[in-house]
This record gives structure tokens, C-alpha cells and sequence, in this order.
């Protein structure tokens, strides 16, 4: 069996990947979803298609992981690390339809439905109205866990408006209660000290994870905060090279691992960082921030791993533009998400309607 196709469909914030063998076998990945996923199809199209076509994708993946990262020495960042998602996760799903199994069944998972965190992105919100939102969708679909955001994106220790984080923190744990987890998402806001203190007054009003308080680039400044507070703190949706996370997790910059396996390049390279972390007793979160089949993968992963978390990351944000990729719709239930199964692999359906509006590339074996 050998790849001889590589198909994008692209707009401009996701995109998907079809392979096709010469065997008719097909499986499908995803671009990462990064506002620039038409610029991630030409890199795999470019930068990657010549490392893949020709491939078996039944014994050559750890080849491929590794062409794609020494077949393009200068440039080992991110948009090749998304390229290569599409294409590792294509091929999950391509083995699992050959050998009539889902993927969680090729990783060692049980297939059970998955519980989740109630995921917030919004830093918009008040207070009020955030914990309002949180009592609803907890009483609608039984979700036992939240997770809400700090700070502002990337802010030097500035709030989404003055006053803002300190009310939200007890307003929140006072709507839920205790019997709720809470964690708590500062994307890289804050320097160390601002971050301890911020900390600290999750701690006291008994909040689950921190998750990247300090710029995730200043690896060393989170590293004081985890060695500060006794919550746990999480990071590494961000980071896609393999020697950092090595670093992430010897040092223990942080306690709780989050790759993000559309960012970091599929599945392959999120269970290497999640076998490092459970080697060092370490729990590993993925990251999944929305309903695209980031959270697909997410899904079947998080089933399998040995030293997953309590919950999984599931956006609670309005999830139209997702659900217009593919079917099943991801729905809780009792604060679970079933995996989908409408067949083997990914268990989903790409929709043929936004197949169509999509932007479409083509790389063919010669």
C-alpha cells in the first residue's frame, strides 16, 4: 500500500486533509485551526507532500514523522508541525478503516464517553454573567468541571477590564459551589509575581489547574510559579518541539501536560510527550479549544492514555462553524462526550456542502 494522494480543503480558520492510497484506502486529518490554514495547505503541499507520497502509511508513520521534521531542517516550527498533524491524523484515521477498528481501539482505549470541563474562551463576559452561564449549562448537561480565563491574552499583567479577574474567581466558586472543579486559564498574562499572587487567590477560593500563567516562551518564570503555589499548574498547548517539552517535564516546569495535537504534529508526537510526562508521574490534558476534530482526536486519545486527567478540555462558545465540517455533532450528557462511531477511524463524516466552499489543493505521486 502506498500514499498517492494528498488532498487540502481549506478556509481560512480550518482545514482538512484526504489521503488516498493506491489501494482506494482513505482517511482523513485536519489542518490546525489557526486563522491561517490556507498558509498550513501550501506548507504541506510544499514543504511536506514529497516526504509522504510513496509512503505506507501502515509502516512507515514514525518515517514520515521524522522526513517531515529532517526534510525540512530550517524550518522546524510550528506551520510544518500543522502541516504534519493533517497528515499523522489522516493516517489514524486511513489504519483505522483498514483495519475496521476506531482509533481509540488502535491506542488501547475502552470507547467509554469521555468527562469534560466546560471550556469558556471568553474574556468579554462579566463576572455575573459568566457564572450564570456556567450554573446553566451545568444543570442542562451535567458537567461537573469549568474552566474560565484570567488576565487577558498575551497581557503583560493587564485584566480584560480593571478588576475583572480578582471578581470573577469567588463569584464563580460561590454560583458552582465546591462540588464543582474549577480551573482557570491566564494564557500567558501575567510575570511571576503577578501570577503567584493571582495564584494564590485561586488557591484560597479552591480552584483545580492554573493553566499558562506566564508567557509559555519564558519557560523559567513559570517554573518559579509552579514551584510557588501547591495548585497544580498546566501549559504546553503552544509548544511543538520535541526538546522543549524533554525540558518542560524534566524540570518540571509545569505539573500538568498539554499538548495540543493539531499544533504539535498528530497524534504520534502528543503520545511521546504524554509517555515522557507519565514516565515523571505527570498528568497529561490535552489541549482541544473548540469542536473542530481537534476535540475529534482529542477524544479517541484522551480514551487510551494511561495518565490522563479528571476532564477534558470541550468549549462551551457557540460551535456553528464546526459543526458545518463534519457529523456527529459533539453534544454532553451528563457531563460525558460519547466518541463519535459512525464507522471506523475518526468515527465522523466530513459534510460534502462545506467540502465544496472550501479553497482545494491536490499532490499526486508521479
Amino acid at each position: 500500500m502506498k500514499i498517492t494522494k494528498l488532498e487540502t480543503y481549506a478556509i481560512p480558520w480550518v482545514g482538512l486533509l484526504k489521503i488516498t492510497t493506491d489501494t482506494g484506502a482513505t482517511g482523513w486529518g485536519q489542518i490546525a485551526t489557526t486563522d491561517a490554514a490556507d498558509l498550513v495547505a501550501a506548507v504541506l503541499h510544499r514543504m511536506l507532500a514529497r516526504g509522504v507520497l510513496g509512503r505506507n502509511p501502515l509502516t512507515d508513520l514514525d518515517a514520515i514523522n521524522q522526513a517531515a521534521l529532517e526534510r525540512n531542517l530550517k524550518f522546524p516550527g510550528s506551520f510544518v508541525c500543522r502541516a504534519l498533524a493533517a497528515v499523522d491524523t489522516a493516517i489514524w484515521d486511513l489504519r483505522g478503516k483498514v483495519e475496521e477498528k476506531p482509533v481509540w481501539a488502535l491506542l488501547g482505549g475502552t470507547g467509554a464517553p469521555v468527562p469534560v470541563y466546560g471550556s469558556s474562551m471568553s474574556r468579554k463576559i462579566t463576572p455575573e454573567e459568566e457564572a450564570a452561564r456556567m450554573c446553566r449549562l451545568r444543570d442542562r448537561f451535567g458537567y461537573r468541571a469549568f474552566k474560565l480565563r484570567l488576565g487577558s491574552t498575551a497581557g503583560h499583567n493587564r485584566d480584560a477590564w480593571e478588576g475583572r479577574t480578582e471578581t470573577l474567581i469567588p463569584t464563580a466558586r460561590k454560583a458552582l459551589g465546591d462540588e464543582v472543579t474549577l480551573h482557570a486559564d491566564a494564557n500567558s498574562c501575567y510575570t511571576p509575581d503577578k501570577a503567584v499572587e493571582i495564584g494564590k487567590r485561586l488557591e484560597a477560593n479552591n480552584y483545580g489547574h492554573f493553566e499558562e500563567p506566564c508567557p509559555y516562551w519564558e519557560p523559567d518564570w513559570t517554573r518559579q510559579v509552579t514551584a510557588k503555589l501547591t495548585m497544580p499548574v498546566a501549559g504546553g498547548e503552544q509548544d511543538n518541539w520535541m526538546p522543549v517539552w524533554k525540558q518542560m517535564i524534566h524540570d518540571h516546569v509545569v505539573d500538568i501536560v498539554q499538548p495540543d495535537i493539531c499544533y504539535i504534529g498528530g497524534v504520534t508526537r502528543a503520545r511521546r510527550v504524554a509517555a515522557m510526562a507519565a514516565e515523571h508521574g505527570m498528568p497529561c490534558v490535552p489541549h482541544s479549544a473548540n469542536h473542530s476534530l481537534v476535540t475529534v482526536f482529542t477524544l479517541h486519545l484522551w480514551n487510551a492514555l494511561p495518565n490522563h486527567g479528571p476532564f477534558m478540555e470541550f468549549s462551551i462558545e457557540d460551535q456553528t462553524a464546526a459543526r458545518a465540517m463534519y457529523e456527529p455533532a459533539l453534544v454532553p450528557a451528563d457531563g460525558c462526550v460519547p466518541i463519535p462511531d459512525l464507522g471506523p477511524g475518526w468515527g465522523i463524516r466530513p459534510k460534502a456542502a462545506w467540502l465544496e466552499k472550501a479553497a482545494y489543493q491536490v499532490s499526486e505521486a508521479n
